[in-house]
């Protein structure tokens, strides 16, 4: 996996821990850990975090990122995303509030703990490779279905996975989501099982 980014998304999932936030890793570097590692500009991260951590955990994180106390105020509130940008490396980490949608739910139930980094040996949180298929479909969907990127990934993770996907899983939420249509196309382009 790509060094920098695992090291700085480490030092926020450390933060989280330290406040006993549920997290997951999402985004590329869970297509990486399921899929096909590629170079990424960010790092996505779902954190259940509740109005008094804000303060805590932009304290925590102020000397090697900018973050401000008062955009993660606003997006718990909102429930919506506020970055972090490690100072050193410029590196950005995207910190997406859940939705209290059952789909959410069941991603954040999913999760498992994956080694990160082996020496020494760091794990953390990553979203389940379906739920990784169907965040990314989703995104897709939304950014009006041109990122190459993001349709890479889905395909990535569909063909690495293969068999080990649980497609009935796949195929629930994705009609609750409205990405069925996407979800089959890319079954289809990837060659994996129907």
């Amino acid at each position: 996996m790509l060094s920098e980014p695992i090291a700085v998304t480490l030092r926020v999932v450390e933060a989280l821990d330290r406040l006993e936030v549920p997290y997951l890793i999402g985004g590329s570097l869970a297509s990486a850990v399921h899929g096909v590692v590629r170079t990424t500009m960010d790092a996505d991260l779902v954190a259940d975090l509740r109005p008094e951590h804000a303060g805590t955990l932009a304290q925590d994180l102020s000397g090697d990122f900018y973050v401000d106390a008062e955009s993660i105020r606003e997006a718990i509130q909102q429930r919506s995303s506020f970055n972090v940008i490690h100072l050193q490396t410029m590196f950005k980490v995207d910190i997406f509030i859940p939705k209290q949608r059952p789909y959410d739910r069941s991603q954040m139930a999913r999760r498992a703990a994956q080694v990160m980094v082996t020496d020494p040996e760091r794990r953390a949180y990553v979203a389940a490779a379906e739920d990784t298929v169907l965040a990314k479909l989703e995104w897709y969907r939304l950014g009006g279905e041109i990122s190459e990127r993001q349709w890479r990934d889905v395909l990535g993770v569909l063909a690495v996975q293969g068999e080990r996907l649980d497609l009935a899983y796949l195929r629930r939420w994705a009609a609750e989501l409205g990405v069925a249509d996407l979800l089959a196309r890319a079954l289809a382009v990837s060659g994996s099982r129907e």
